[in-house]
């Protein structure tokens, strides 16, 4: 876990602020107006709030951002005790925003964050406004997810590195040890962008996993997916409805090894036939740290809009 004060350089300068309501301390950035609309991010994997700080230091002006560790990432603690699944981190969720009670809430997700978002959208529908969907799928449902699921995994070498990994043993020993390895790993999902690797970037995602034991949740995570642990939440019919009405923004950076648009844009507009979809050329899965300016803008626009 990252000291609470750690800046990484004045990169992330954001108050920290703390919950227990998830059962574990659970770090959290809350930015912007305190009357302001509710934009809520969540990160994916191994990634922390960090992701956002471009996008939190552009929307805070106007919106209040708040930016939430899932448990086992960045400030946040990482317990023992507990499992890591993706069930798990929607009922974190769940927690967290009940307890701020957080309504009106556009949600922005990367990578697992689409499925955790959309996991607490199918149990609270009516706190949601809008819809943000960056490189991050938005499983609701759809009855081709499965199948969607496992034709990406063919052709995503991260996907195939886990499937081999968990058979051969060395799932546990890499992700373990992700803070000496974290930049291969980031390398491995994709990003585009060589010119934003320094001292300091790379510090600032390896050290949630400064030892084994800060790994259980990149683990988990992964362990997941080889071990079919991971169960996504099913809207009621009345939930889908109401979801389905909400603005969407789907942003896609087209260099994505590891979530391919082809596989994972149809569930978008499967839901939301009316979203508007972003492709961006040359962009990689960390789409926020390859085009920070750009999608910063594409999204203060789409709120603006809507």
């Amino acid at each position: 876990m990252i000291p609470s004060d750690a800046t990484f350089a004045g990169t992330f300068p954001f108050a920290p602020r703390f919950t227990e309501a998830p059962g574990f301390r659970m770090h959290y950035v809350d930015e912007g107006p305190r009357d302001g609309e509710v934009v809520l991010c969540l990160h994916g994997e191994p990634t922390w709030g960090y992701l956002f700080r471009h996008l939190i230091s552009t929307l805070s002006r106007t919106y209040r951002v708040v930016v939430p560790d899932h448990m086992g990432f960045g400030k946040s603690e990482t317990p023992a005790g507990r499992s890591y699944w993706l069930q798990d981190h929607v009922a974190n969720l769940e927690a967290f925003v009940l307890a701020l009670d957080l309504t009106g809430i556009t949600l922005v997700m990367h990578d697992f964050g689409g499925p955790v978002g959309m996991g607490f959208a199918a149990r609270h529908p009516d706190r949601i406004r809008r819809i943000v969907s960056a490189n991050g799928p938005t499983p609701f449902g759809q009855p081709d997810l499965f199948d969607r699921l496992v034709a990406n995994a063919a052709v995503s070498p991260w996907f195939q590195w886990i499937a081999r990994a968990a058979a051969d043993g060395t799932l546990e020993p890499v992700l373990g040890n992700l803070g000496f390895n974290i930049l291969s790993t980031l390398k491995l999902n994709g990003f585009e962008n060589n010119a934003i690797i320094t001292d300091t970037w790379i510090d600032a995602y390896g050290a949630p996993f400064a030892t084994q034991a800060d790994c259980l949740g990149a683990l988990g995570w992964a362990r997941g997916f080889a071990n079919d642990a991971h169960r996504f939440e099913t809207p009621t019919p009345a939930a889908d409805r109401t979801i389905r009405d909400k603005p969407a923004l789907a942003i896609w950076g087209e260099a994505d090894r590891t979530l391919h648009a082809g596989h994972f844009l149809p569930l978008f507009s499967a839901i939301f036939p009316s979203g508007h979809i972003e492709r961006l050329a040359g962009v990689g899965h960390y789409c926020f740290e390859d085009a920070p300016d750009a999608i910063s803008e594409l999204i203060s626009d789409f709120l603006r809009r809507t």
